[in-house]
């Protein structure tokens, strides 16, 4: 993950992620075994439709991953980053959200299995989603 563009950078997608938080923990997704990054936790994100912008896409992801209606006035936008993969480049957009209160999480079982509410250093210990780790340790600054 680089914050400035890297050489030779081509992304063939944008996508958005949110730290959904309550009460010191952060809701994660557990993907399914058939998608990209299966068998990892992840957070609600996914790829911008054409037209839509980082929060579109968040609060649209938010949903249909978790059935969990975020307020946007209460998204943080935590910064752009640039992602180089083997297979691909893309653009990654973070968010931060804190519920006031723990809602219930309704997964969709075509891309998640399983939900938890964990605290970012437990998440550490997870086999999480590429570059998850070092988006919890930028958000939380968490060594």
């Amino acid at each position: 993950m680089f914050q400035k563009v890297p050489k030779d950078f081509k992304p063939k997608k944008e996508s958005a992620g949110c730290f959904v938080e309550h009460d010191g923990n952060i809701l994660l997704l557990y993907r399914a075994k058939h998608k990209f990054e299966g068998n990892k936790w992840g957070l609600p994100s996914g790829k911008m439709d054409a037209g839509e912008s980082p929060i579109e896409t968040v609060l649209r992801e938010t949903y249909e991953e978790t059935g969990i209606i975020l307020s946007p006035e209460n998204l943080s936008y935590m910064g752009k980053w640039y992602v180089r993969y083997p297979e691909h480049d893309f653009i990654y957009h973070i968010f931060h959200t804190k519920l006031a209160e723990k809602l219930p999480v309704k997964c969709n079982f075509e891309e998640h299995t399983n939900s938890d509410w964990v605290s970012p250093r437990l998440a550490l210990e997870l086999p999480l989603v590429r570059d998850l780790d070092e988006c919890i340790r930028i958000v939380y600054h968490t060594a």
